[in-house]
């Protein structure tokens, strides 16, 4: 029996992963900074779960008993992070649209954000921790 795989668990695990994806997106902006032509790139999760989690839910969900067949009703699916590139603007002369202030300003928000993940995750773990074993 797996204690840690209700929804929420599941969550603060895509989140942890986002925020470590994000973490080496905007390593690899700052990193580029002075690049000639390179194109900064975001990570979006959390405005993807917030979509996923705001969808009309129904009732009944259907059953399945193919991995073939189509999901009916809610579907609990968590969405994965996903990186873009901006190619749209300029920042400098020379191509690169990083601006180093912004980077290092979501550099320092992601790394709060990792935190309170983990916290979570570890306040859930001890809850778990707590309930079977009866302390």
């Amino acid at each position: 029996m797996n204690l840690l795989s209700n929804s929420s668990f599941e969550r603060l695990q895509s989140g942890l992963k986002a925020a470590d994806l994000r973490h080496q997106v905007l390593l690899n902006n700052i990193a580029n900074a002075n690049t000639p032509y390179f194109k900064r790139s975001d990570v979006a999760f959390e405005s993807l779960l917030q979509k996923e989690m705001n969808g009309v839910r129904t009732s009944l969900p259907g059953k399945r008993t193919d991995p073939r067949h189509f999901v009916i009703g809610p579907s609990n699916q968590i969405p994965a992070a996903s990186v873009s590139t901006d190619h749209s603007s300029a920042m400098n002369n020379n191509g690169n649209n990083v601006d180093i202030d912004r980077d290092m300003t979501l550099l320092a928000e992601n790394q709060l954000r990792y935190h309170a993940y983990v916290q979570a995750v570890n306040d859930q773990v001890r809850i778990m921790r707590t309930a079977v074993e009866g302390r």
